[in-house]
């Protein structure tokens, strides 16, 4: 890659045809023309010296190690709007400017349609500096005042802090539709426990959840060593869709996939707790505001339905005129983080 804007453009690239599963789909949101996409895939892959993208009748997908190079990429990305946002802070323009730290579920399927909400309301004069880090990293870097309102999906929160409930999810296990399990009626956890997954690295939200409930219901099961570590949805996506492995992923995250047939999702039978919180935090105080971001991300609304992978908080369905119809990201829900 001839330079530092076109390594970005490959990366771009690479991310956007992960998530969208298209070419075409990528060219367009990019701008770009087929012919443009396709010889950048060409450029990427005569770079890292093997195929990073395989096409079929549902589309394109990235293969096991495109995966892997779109999972580096992000956290390249990340680290780049990062000191983007740094530098824009040493030059001054912070003032009316909020904060956040979100974990990846949160960032990439929730977040934009709360942060659309929040320019309508208030204004595009107040903008956002936006990190996205994995649950565990989210409560650091709002506990150290880098961040003042942060977003997480994990089970545990550090002294410090508080928090309201703005969605749950639950988690769901997938498999490639080729995998033997895609035929399957169901699994036990103990199957579960012992199978080799394509899985988040240890500190994430959906990484802790997954363990202690496994943890908790087949504590005798031996547990192998996961096939592939990403630390973020879309590449795990990817890597299953390409057949390295079964994941167990945030059903917000993978619901269009198994509602188009991209991904399978198999049943789990027996008790196993897969259920989350996602949470907006913020830091202590003794007599705290409704901090003005929670409030507007507490306008996330989901239908209560388990076997679509989100659900509403009843204390925020029951402020809700309307909460039996609900879209999990646009349908406005009128609290303030049940503060006061």
């Amino acid at each position: 890659m001839a330079g530092e804007h076109q390594e970005r453009d490959h990366q771009e690239l690479l991310l956007t045809v992960a998530r969208t599963g298209s070419l075409g789909a990528a060219g367009r949101e990019l701008g770009l023309t087929q012919q443009a996409v396709s010889s950048r895939v060409r450029t990427i892959e005569k770079l890292v010296g093997t195929r990073v993208l395989q096409r079929d009748t549902h589309g394109s997908t990235l293969t096991g190690a495109g995966a892997l190079l779109a999972d580096w990429a992000g956290r390249v990305l990340a680290a780049a709007d990062e000191l983007d946002a740094a530098i824009t802070a040493l030059r001054g323009a912070r003032d009316g400017h909020l904060d956040v730290a979100a974990s990846y579920t949160v960032a990439e399927y929730l977040l934009p349609g709360w942060l659309a909400t929040l320019r309508t309301e208030v204004g595009p004069a107040t903008g956002v500096n936006l990190v996205v880090r994995n649950s565990t990293e989210v409560a650091a870097l709002v506990l150290s005042g880098a961040a003042g309102l942060g977003f997480v999906e994990g089970p545990d929160l550090p002294p410090g802090l508080d928090a309201v409930t703005v969605a749950t999810d639950q988690l769901v296990l997938v498999v490639a539709p080729g995998h033997r399990w895609a035929r399957r009626r169901g699994v036990d956890p103990a199957e579960l426990a012992a199978v080799t997954l394509v899985a988040r690295e240890p500190a994430s939200g959906t990484r802790i959840v997954l363990d202690r409930a496994l943890t908790a219901a087949v504590p005798d099961v031996p547990r192998p060593a996961p096939a592939l570590e990403l630390s973020a949805t879309t590449p795990i996506r990817n890597a299953v869709l390409a057949g390295a492995g079964p994941a167990v992923l945030s059903g917000i995250a993978v619901q269009d996939d198994i509602r188009t047939g991209r991904l399978v999702r198999v049943r789990i039978s027996g008790h196993l707790d897969l259920r989350r919180e996602l949470r907006g935090i913020w830091p202590e105080v003794p007599h705290p505001p409704a901090p003005r971001g929670c409030c507007w991300a507490s306008r996330a609304a989901a239908v209560p339905d388990p076997d679509r992978g989100y659900s509403m908080p009843a204390s925020v369905r029951a402020r809700s005129s309307t909460a039996s119809s609900m879209d999990p990201v646009t349908t406005p829900v009128f609290v303030f983080c049940g503060l006061g």
